[in-house]
């Protein structure tokens, strides 16, 4: 982990939309944090239409020395892309409904406290995944997880009531789905209720899918919740919040440094929290130490 360097030039990357959080109120507290320590900033506000190529051309016009991204799990994402395996550390304001990242990297949860890290950080480099091709920063899933990730974007409200009520929608009449999973040590073949791809901990609820998950090891898992009676439901969450997934005889966590995933009748993907559809074969790749983030000093 580096040493605390001192940041004179930020990029804010906004979402309007993304949280609770009044934007004016997340604007103000940002105006006030630079003005007090002199910094020189700008604000750039997603909007849909090009952001990625819009923010590559702002990186590079502008210069800055963090780009910090406020909001909820895309955009950190979106930031993290546009950053990743450059000298540009990516900070995290979190003001999302999950915020995962964030709180497995140790990042203060409230606006205020997360601007501090401005002036009084560390800054280290973690691994990242990608899924065909598509960077994964933090979590994805295949199987139940991301039917009700699908489900929630298009719901009408945010928040965990909404996602719960969703999860219990979907859970009452779901129907597992068969893989096979090959990793450098080993191989799963059956039925799966969710197939969870990370190098991180927990999901943005704190459900800890993999507690011994470590962001920079040159490691990731593959967690594997089984087919299991509804029943056993309870059990299940009773030690994913418990840490201890590995009590359950119906969870698996493979270890490996590649895998590739064969879905026979299931495509759909959420990655980081969006939708995407992933194709009957699913290559993951590790590319090591490949992002820069801004983290509490030690």
């Amino acid at each position: 982990m580096a040493a605390n360097s001192r940041f004179k030039k930020l990029l804010f990357v906004i979402n309007p939309i993304s949280g609770d959080v009044d934007k004016s109120d997340l604007e103000d507290a940002i105006a006030q944090y630079g003005r007090s320590h002199q910094l020189e900033f700008k604000i750039y506000k997603t909007s849909g239409e090009d952001d990625f190529k819009k923010l590559k051309n702002l990186l590079s016009e502008y210069g800055p020395d963090a780009v910090f991204a406020a909001g909820g799990d895309g955009t950190v994402s979106l930031t993290a892309r546009v950053v990743k395996n450059s000298d540009v550390p990516l900070g995290i304001i979190p003001v999302g409904s999950g915020n995962g990242l964030s709180k497995d990297l140790g990042i203060p949860q409230t606006i205020e406290e997360a601007l501090t890290l401005i002036t009084n950080h560390a800054i280290k480099a973690i691994d990242t995944l990608e899924l065909n091709g598509h960077p994964c920063f933090h979590i994805s899933d295949l199987g139940f997880n991301a039917l009700v990730v699908a489900r929630y974007s298009e719901a009408e409200s945010r928040g965990p009531q909404t996602y719960a009520f969703i999860a219990l929608q979907e859970y009452l009449d779901y129907e597992c789905h068969e893989y096979r999973v090959e990793t450098d040590q080993e191989v799963f073949e059956g039925a799966a209720f969710m197939i969870t791809i990370t190098n991180s901990n927990a999901f943005g609820s704190n459900v800890k899918i993999n507690p011994n998950g470590v962001i920079d090891d040159g490691i990731f898992e593959i967690c594997l919740i089984e087919s299991f009676p509804k029943m056993a439901a309870f059990k299940i969450m009773y030690n994913l919040y418990a840490e201890t997934p590995e009590n359950s005889e119906f969870t698996r966590i493979l270890s490996c440094r590649e895998a590739t995933i064969y879905n026979y009748t299931d495509t759909l993907a959420q990655i980081d929290g969006e939708v995407v559809e992933l194709g009957k074969k699913i290559t993951i790749k590790q590319l090591p130490k490949s992002l820069r983030v801004v983290v509490p000093a030690e």
